[in-house]
C-alpha cells in the first residue's frame, strides 16, 4: 500500500509511437514535493519536454492529473487538469474541468496519466481498474464530442463510464481546441485538445472500482464536515445561495458591468448599456431548465439552458458561463442571449474554447471595421458587430478551417502574425493568450493578472479577490502590513503586485489539490490555514499543518511553471496597449488605463526576481529546491547570481 495518504500511488505511461502502456509508481517525491495537479504537471514537463520543440509534433507531452483530495468527501472534489507545451501560446499549457471524470480515474487506481508520441490512426485510450488498452478510434474520428461519448457508453455497455474526449477542432488541430469530459465540461483554455489531435487521440474511458483511502480518516471527515456547514451556514452562505447557486457564474455579467469591467467591442469598452437584456436574470428566465452539481460540491452553480423558440429553437446544453456570455454577447456587441446559448453548444459538440472562438470573431470584427479584413479577405462574408448570424457561421468556419476560418483557427496572435497590416494592435492577447472576461483598466489588479500569468492573459491563476469584493472583514488580515482603503481602490496600483503574488500562491495550492476556484477565488472560503489541514489529514504530511510550508510549496510550483515559459521563450512581462494606453471610453472606470510597472516592480520584490530583467534569482529557486532548474535556467542566461548573496 502507498504510504501517504490520498494517492494511489500509480500512474499511466504511454507511448502512443510504439503503441508501449506502463504502470508505474508514483515517486514519492513528487507527492512531498509537487502535491498534485498543478505540481506533477509542472514537473513532468519541465522533466520530459525539449526547448524548441513544435507543441503538434510526436515529441509534446500531455499530461492529465487529480490531486490528493480528488474523489473524497471534501467540497469540492471532483476536478482534474490537463497540461502540455501549448499550440496556442507556444508555452505553458493548462485547463482544469469539473464533472465526474476526476473521481473515476482515482478509483480507477492512477493519480495521473503522461501520454507523448503519436498514434498512426485514431486511438482511444480504455482504463479499468488494472486494465489499461490502446484501442481502435477510427469509428470515433469525425464525430462531435457529443455523439463520441454516447458510442463508447454503448461500445462499452456502460452508461457510467466517464469519457474524456476531443471533438472535430482537435482533429482540424485548431490551436485553441478543448478537452470535454461528461459531455459539457469543458477544460477549455491554451488548446490541449490539438495537442490530443495531433497525437491521433480521441479519447479516453475510465472505469474504476477501487477506494481512495486518506491518512487521518476522522479528522479529514470532521473537516470536511465543517467545510461543507461552512458552504450552507457560514459568513458566505447567503452569498453563495443568492448569486453561485442562483445564477451560476452568470451572476457576474452584472457585476462585472456595475464596476465597468464587462469586456464590450473586443475589449474597448468596460460598460454594456443593455446589460438587462443579457445579465443573470435574463438568463435564469429566459433559458434555465435544470440544476447541476460537480462532484461533491458545497456550492452547485450548473445549470442547463434551453432556447425555447426562435431559429435555433430546441439547442439544449449545459451553460453557458460567464465568459462565454459576454465572448458572444457584449463583446461581439449582441444583445440577442440566443446567439451565446447556440454558441456553447456548438462550441462543446465541436471541442473549442468558447472563450477563444468569440475572442476571434470579435478580432476579425474589428479587423472588418477598420479595413484590414474585406470581403475578398471573407468569400464575401460581411463580418459586422453585433450580426450573431455571422458569428456563428465563423465557428462552423473556424471549427471546419474553412476560408478566413483556417486563419482564425490559428489563435489571435499567430492569426495577428499571419494577417499583418496592424492587426497585432487589435489581437488583445498577453503572451499568446487572448483575453479573458476581465479588463483591467477597471480593476487594476487584473493588469497584473495577465502580465505574469502563466497561460497569458487569463484571470484564473492569480487574481485578487480582496479589492474586487472590497473586503473589511478577516480576509484583510491576510495583509495586516497594508492600508486596506488602498488594498481594496480597484483603481489604485498601489499594493496589487503583493496582492497578486499571495493569490499566486493560493491557487498553485488550490489547482494542485485540485479544488474548484469558487470556494477559493470567490467567495474566498479556503485560505492557507485551510490548506494546510486538507493537505496533511489527507496524505498524512504533518509537516505541511505549518503553513509557510504549504507556501514554499506553492511557490515552489509557481515557480517551476514560470521557469518552464522562460525555457520556452518567455522575454517579459507584458500587456496589451489597448489596456495600457487607450482610456477607457465609459462606465464606471472612464478614462483609467492600467499602470503595469509599478505593479510589476512590487510583484517582483514579493517573488524575489530581479526588476530589470525579470528573470529569477539563483537563490530564489534554491531556496524553494530547484537548484537543477536554477543551472539549466542559468545557462540560458534567465538566472542571476546576487552579489549579496541573496540576504
Amino acid at each position: 500500500m502507498y504510504p501517504l495518504g490520498g494517492y494511489q500511488g500509480k500512474y499511466i505511461f504511454v507511448d502512443l509511437s510504439s503503441g508501449k502502456v506502463e504502470k508505474r509508481e508514483l515517486p514519492i517525491s513528487w507527492a512531498k514535493d509537487y502535491l498534485g495537479g498543478d505540481g506533477f504537471a509542472a514537473k513532468v514537463l519541465w522533466d520530459n519536454i525539449k526547448q524548441g520543440i513544435n507543441p503538434l509534433s510526436p515529441e509534446n507531452v500531455f499530461v492529465l492529473a487529480v490531486g490528493p483530495i480528488t474523489g473524497t468527501l471534501f467540497p469540492p472534489s471532483g476536478r482534474y487538469m490537463v497540461a502540455s507545451l501549448s499550440p496556442q501560446t507556444l508555452r505553458w499549457g493548462e485547463a482544469h474541468a469539473g464533472g465526474f471524470f476526476g473521481p473515476e480515474l482515482k478509483y480507477a487506481g492512477y493519480d495521473l496519466i503522461v501520454i507523448t508520441g503519436k498514434s498512426d490512426s485514431p486511438v482511444y485510450l480504455f482504463i479499468e481498474d488494472e486494465r489499461v488498452e490502446i484501442r481502435n478510434a477510427s469509428h470515433l474520428w469525425g464525430k462531435t464530442t457529443f455523439d463520441t461519448t454516447a458510442m463508447l457508453e454503448k461500445e462499452h455497455n456502460d452508461p457510467d463510464i466517464r469519457v474524456l474526449t476531443i471533438g472535430p477542432a482537435g482533429e482540424k488541430l485548431v490551436r485553441f481546441s478543448a478537452v470535454m469530459s461528461d459531455y459539457y465540461r469543458a477544460a477549455g483554455r491554451t488548446g490541449i485538445g490539438a495537442v490530443l489531435g495531433s497525437k491521433n487521440l480521441k479519447a479516453i474511458a475510465v472505469r474504476g472500482s477501487l477506494p481512495v483511502r486518506v491518512k487521518h480518516s476522522q479528522e479529514f471527515m470532521d473537516f470536511s464536515t465543517q467545510m461543507f456547514k461552512e458552504h450552507k451556514y457560514g459568513e458566505w452562505s447567503n452569498y453563495i445561495k443568492h448569486t453561485s447557486r442562483k445564477y451560476g457564474t452568470t451572476g457576474l455579467m452584472d457585476a462585472m458591468n456595475t464596476i465597468g469591467r464587462l469586456p464590450v467591442k473586443n475589449h474597448y469598452d468596460g460598460f454594456y448599456p443593455e446589460i438587462e437584456k443579457v445579465g443573470g436574470e435574463a438568463i435564469r428566465k429566459g433559458y434555465r431548465i435544470a440544476h447541476k452539481s460537480c462532484f461533491g460540491c458545497g456550492i452547485q452553480c450548473k445549470y442547463f439552458s434551453l432556447i425555447k423558440e426562435g431559429k435555433y429553437s430546441g439547442t439544449k446544453s449545459e451553460g453557458p458561463e460567464y465568459e462565454t456570455v459576454d465572448a458572444w454577447g457584449p463583446n461581439i456587441m449582441v444583445s440577442d442571449l440566443d446567439i451565446p446559448v447556440r454558441a456553447n453548444y456548438l462550441a462543446n459538440a465541436y471541442g473549442v474554447d468558447t472563450i477563444s472562438t468569440g475572442s476571434m470573431v470579435a478580432f476579425a470584427m474589428e479587423l472588418f471595421e477598420k479595413g484590414i479584413l474585406t470581403k475578398e479577405d471573407t468569400d464575401g462574408l460581411e463580418i459586422k458587430w453585433g450580426d450573431g448570424d455571422v458569428a456563428l457561421k465563423l465557428l462552423e468556419m473556424i471549427v471546419r478551417r474553412e476560408g478566413i476560418g483556417d486563419v482564425l483557427a490559428e489563435g489571435v496572435y499567430l492569426a495577428s502574425k499571419k494577417i499583418g497590416k496592424g492587426a497585432e494592435r487589435y489581437a488583445i492577447e498577453v503572451n499568446g493568450m487572448d483575453a479573458s472576461a476581465q479588463d483591467p483598466r477597471a480593476h487594476k489588479s487584473v493588469g497584473l493578472t495577465y502580465a505574469i500569468n502563466v497561460r497569458g492573459a487569463d484571470h484564473l491563476r492569480s487574481l485578487s479577490i480582496i479589492d474586487e469584493l472590497g473586503f473589511r472583514n478577516k480576509s484583510l488580515e491576510r495583509f495586516p502590513h497594508l492600508d486596506p482603503d488602498i488594498c481594496c481602490n480597484l483603481l489604485d496600483e498601489t499594493y496589487k503586485g503583493y496582492m497578486v503574488a499571495d493569490q499566486e500562491e493560493a491557487f498553485a495550492i488550490c489547482d494542485s489539490l485540485i479544488l474548484c476556484k469558487y470556494g477559493v477565488m470567490w467567495p474566498p472560503i479556503y485560505y492557507f490555514p485551510e490548506f494546510s489541514k486538507v493537505i496533511a489529514y489527507s496524505t498524512g504530511l504533518r509537516k505541511y499543518l505549518d503553513v509557510e510550508e504549504v507556501r514554499k510549496l506553492a511557490r515552489r510550483i509557481a515557480h517551476l511553471r514560470r521557469a518552464f515559459n522562460m525555457r520556452a521563450g518567455l522575454s517579459k512581462d507584458t500587456l496589451h496597449p489597448r489596456f495600457t494606453e487607450e482610456p477607457m471610453p465609459s462606465g464606471p472606470a472612464k478614462g483609467q488605463v492600467c499602470k503595469l510597472e509599478p505593479m510589476l516592480k512590487e510583484y517582483y520584490e514579493v517573488r524575489k526576481y530581479d526588476s530589470e530583467t525579470s528573470n529569477f534569482y539563483y537563490e530564489t529557486l534554491a531556496e524553494a529546491g530547484l537548484e537543477d532548474v536554477a543551472l539549466e535556467l542559468e545557462s540560458y542566461g534567465r538566472v542571476i547570481r546576487r552579489k549579496d548573496g541573496g540576504s
